[in-house]
């Protein structure tokens, strides 16, 4: 079975197909559980590394989507990892607006035309379904 994927090399985008060759896949190990550290230091740590990414997260629209050409919606099911713009940035056509996870692979969402970003309908770290709104680009 072929399979497509895009490399970025040195600056340099590069279309790959692979295809897989022989040999059983190799089932991976169990997963060790370890116990929670109960010490109150430990938990409040993470508090602490939450505050910065909070600050630094792009400002996301409340507006009400209407659905039309200007809406980018997601092509499949999956979860926003990163946002790349923020409302008001000016973007050009094929221009990465925001990482989207689906089936453990990241998948760059790119805009269709140039424009300017009107609305961010998703929040980063939100599932969405196929078809979703994500980002309006006037």
């Amino acid at each position: 079975m072929l399979r497509k994927f895009k490399i970025r090399l040195e600056g340099e985008e590069y279309l790959v197909e692979m295809e897989e060759i022989g040999g059983a896949p190799v089932a991976a190990p169990a997963p060790v559980q370890q116990a929670a550290p109960v010490a109150a230091p430990v938990q409040e740590a993470p508090a602490q590394e939450e505050a910065p990414a909070q600050e630094e997260a792009p400002v996301v629209s409340a507006s009400p989507v209407a659905p039309g050409e200007n809406t980018l919606d997601a092509p499949m099911p999956g979860t926003i990892l990163k946002l790349l713009v923020n409302v008001g940035d000016t973007v050009t056509e094929n221009q990465p607006l925001l990482i989207l996870e689906a089936m453990k692979m990241e998948n760059e969402i790119v805009t269709k035309k140039n424009g300017v970003v009107k609305a961010i309908h998703v929040p980063q770290g939100q599932v969405v379904n196929a078809g979703d709104a994500l980002i309006t680009v006037e």
